[in-house]
């Protein structure tokens, strides 16, 4: 989806103009991938702009900071702030938000060490990542050749910027192939995760998603939808998934930041239908939280204007 242009970028403590927000050629993470990265919603609440779980993705930013060995000043704290004033000065009622942590310019070479690291944070309106159509009815899933990463090859916890050429190249398999998206395997043959997706089967009324050791990431709308299904008592596991699992699903969905909560009508072309009652229940309730609409998930909304 095309990025629509806003006012301002965050770019190490300062608020710079969207056109002046550059970077040089010789930028280290340009020619070697070395950065980690965030996907965050903010949406329209009745009590103006809510981050969705920003503390929460802003650990899990430090966290696959840490995994690389990038050493940056800032707190978890000044960052949820830098966040919050991002979208303040854009006035932005609900957008998507980048924040990116990366090497700099200033070295060459395959040692990140000497490094400077740079932190940006960029919003911007972005709708249904994988379109409207897609959240009402379903896409339409295919395996893909590529696999997941080896977790002793680059580890699958960290949203490292590099290693999301892996899900490049799935996702330009499957959109070749006339498929929607794609599903990597782990390199043990069970089902990971989708280019940017977790995935969810359900079977007999209980949800079923990949562990971590799969390679699937640890989503944090995947542990949102943990805790809908909890309370909707909707019995939750998490477990090792085969794609003939997948083939004979009586329900399947998918949940990320960007594609949100997504059924799927297919995989392989292997008919699994219209959005069912879990998927249905378990969608319409998240999309009620993220708006502020249930009392007990407004922690979950981290409001801009506070």
């Amino acid at each position: 989806m095309p990025i629509e242009k806003v006012e301002k970028i965050w770019m190490n403590g300062s608020l710079v103009d969207w056109d002046d927000a550059k970077v040089h050629v010789l930028t280290h993470a340009l020619h070697y991938g070395y950065g980690v990265f965030e996907g965050i919603r903010a949406y329209s609440t009745d009590d103006g702009p809510a981050v969705f779980r920003l503390t929460d993705h802003i650990v899990r930013l430090r966290n696959s900071a840490r995994m690389l060995l990038l050493d940056f000043d800032h707190t978890v704290e000044s960052l949820v702030e830098a966040v919050k004033e991002t979208v303040r000065v854009n006035n932005l009622d609900s957008c998507y938000i980048r924040p990116l942590i990366y090497t700099g310019y200033g070295e060459m070479g395959l040692n990140p060490l000497p490094c400077t690291v740079d932190t940006t944070i960029a919003v911007w309106p972005w709708g249904a990542y994988l379109g409207d159509d897609s959240i009402k009815h379903g896409i339409r899933l295919k395996i893909s050749s590529w696999q997941r990463h080896d977790p002793n090859a680059i580890p699958p916890a960290c949203k490292a910027t590099g290693m999301y050429i892996n899900s490049s190249l799935a996702k330009i398999e499957a959109l070749k192939a006339g498929y929607d998206e794609a599903v990597l395997l782990s390199p043990q043959g069970y089902v990971s995760e989708c280019t940017g997706e977790n995935i969810f089967i359900v079977r007999d009324g209980r949800i079923i998603t990949p562990p971590s050791s799969a390679g699937a990431l640890e989503g944090i709308t995947q542990d949102s939808l943990r805790t809908i299904a909890r309370d909707l008592d909707i019995d939750f596991e998490v477990g090792n998934i085969l794609r003939s699992d997948l083939y004979t699903a009586d329900e399947a969905f998918l949940s990320g930041t960007a594609a949100e909560v997504v059924p799927v009508n297919s995989v392989d072309d292997r008919e699994i239908g219209e959005p069912g009652p879990v998927t249905r229940a378990i969608q319409e309730t998240f999309y009620a939280a993220v708006a502020g609409k249930i009392d007990r998930y407004k922690d979950w909304n981290e409001h801009v204007n506070a």
